[in-house]
């Protein structure tokens, strides 16, 4: 539960001294006197979560289950995962500019109660479903790794990604920062492996513009998946930092390392899998034994990376919606809360996680390109200096109609119209099977428009 805005901040130091204390601070801003850190922390932040098997499977999919030859694929990886580092670069400026998480800074496009139904979407889909997936990827590598079951190898992980999100942002940003040297290292070297065997010249199984499209909403939406966290991890910087390096550490370390992995993991979907082996061992099982254990040991430690952010940003979220949440149910203690909902859907998806990771990268960026097309589109129609937006974010009197209509819209006109799944298929891709899934373009610009056409000018008075 956010403190009142009035509240004195508790005399506890969230910086590097200080490193396991319990963070604080939850929706509410983050005082000047609080505030630390370089831009440059962002690199390796953003790159180590996207360094593992969930980034690695994206690149298969598009290979084994989409049909893109190797070339297609990586074009389809590259474009999705720039425009969705793009966005993310841009949103994270908000972050030392306001010093709230991403969610709270949401009320300016929706309002302060029309924020509700994007913070709590937020909180599920990556409280619940990122990380359940990333959990059960890295569970699946401990198994292969150790021999011990698939449960226990979850409820292991799980447990050192929960400490790690309540005890909070410095800790996040630590384990961030060690992890990726680990992760870069092992998956280069595997990558370099791959590309050796892998059928890169080959014409793939016919996707052609559909399966492009799949390809890269698959991976607009695995990328854009962040950037409804943009600013959790850039709020604590001080309010001058430069915003041009908030941007380009920001989305370079989400940029280089989707593109890298999941290019990786295309490759790898060239080559033929061993017969009946779990996903992990799908791609390790072309790597010579000591690398396939680094490798899987890589997995794991990239599991940890994505799901304590997950799990922090997960928690954060629910903390926007300034719900009256009893006095122990703070921040720290959400993550522990949310931390056992997403085991259990980890738990649930164990028996077939290749297909429920597939449907589940599809459906992210249903939400999450009408969403952006809002968000974005105020981030540049602001006319307003921020100490006069800054004021709104606290103001439970404002409203903006204007985002949540155009949200709604533009998932209830794409998602019946455009997309194209195993459990659903839209209107447009049942009688032209060739188009693919167009649900995140037309959702993206439908919430862009409407938001533009329907939003009232800004002004200085509080309810405008």
């Amino acid at each position: 539960m956010s403190r009142p805005t009035h509240a004195p901040a508790p005399d506890v130091a969230t910086g590097p001294e200080k490193l396991i204390a319990v963070e604080e601070h939850g929706a509410d801003p983050v005082p000047a006197d609080r505030r630390h850190g370089s831009p440059r922390q962002l690199l390796w932040t953003w790159a180590s979560p996207q360094v593992g098997f969930a980034t690695v499977f994206i690149g298969v999919l598009s290979v084994s289950a989409f049909g893109l030859g190797f070339w297609q694929a990586v074009a389809a990886l590259v474009l999705g995962a720039g425009l969705g580092s793009l966005a993310h670069g841009l949103l994270s400026t908000d972050g030392p500019r306001f010093g709230v998480p991403q969610m709270v800074i949401g009320r300016l496009s929706f309002g302060y109660r029309g924020n509700a139904l994007p913070s709590g979407v937020n909180a599920l889909v990556s409280g619940v479903g990122w990380f359940a997936v990333n959990s059960v990827g890295g569970a699946f590598a401990l198994n292969s790794l150790t021999g011990l079951p698939p449960l226990p190898s979850l409820l292991i992980l799980v447990v050192l990604e929960i400490v790690i999100g309540y005890v909070g942002h410095d800790l996040v940003h630590r384990f961030e920062r060690y992890a990726f040297p680990v992760l870069a290292v092992i998956f280069l070297l595997a990558g370099v492996w791959i590309f050796k065997g892998a059928d890169v010249a080959g014409p793939g199984a016919g996707g052609g513009f559909g399966g492009f499209m799949l390809a890269f909403s698959a991976v607009f939406g695995f990328t854009a998946g962040w950037n409804p966290c943009a600013a959790d991890y850039a709020r604590y910087l001080p309010a001058g930092t430069p915003r041009r390096a908030t941007a380009w550490y920001s989305g370079l370390g989400l940029f280089v390392s989707v593109a890298v992995v999941s290019v990786i993991g295309a490759a790898s979907g060239t080559l033929a899998a061993p017969a009946g082996a779990s996903p992990t061992d799908a791609f390790t099982g072309q790597l010579p034994g000591w690398l396939g254990d680094l490798t899987l040991v890589a997995i794991i430690l990239g599991a940890m990376a994505a799901s304590t952010l997950n799990v922090y940003s997960a928690a954060v979220s629910i903390s926007s919606l300034s719900l009256p949440l009893p006095s122990w149910l703070g921040r720290a203690s959400l993550v522990a809360l949310v931390g056992a909902i997403g085991t259990a859907a980890g738990w649930a998806s164990l028996a077939d996680a290749g297909h429920a990771f597939e449907n589940f990268l599809l459906v992210i960026a249903y939400w999450i390109a009408p969403w952006l097309g809002v968000v974005l589109m105020e981030h540049w129609l602001r006319a307003l200096p921020d100490e006069a937006l800054a004021p709104r974010l606290q103001d439970r009197s404002f409203g903006n109609p204007a985002g949540l209509i155009a949200l709604l819209v533009g998932v209830a006109v794409s998602v019946p119209l455009f997309s194209n799944q195993t459990v659903f298929v839209g209107l447009v891709p049942h009688v032209w099977p060739g188009v693919g899934d167009l649900t995140c373009p037309v959702g993206f610009a439908l919430g862009a428009l409407l938001f533009a056409l329907l939003r009232r000018r800004d002004s200085l008075t509080p309810s405008a």
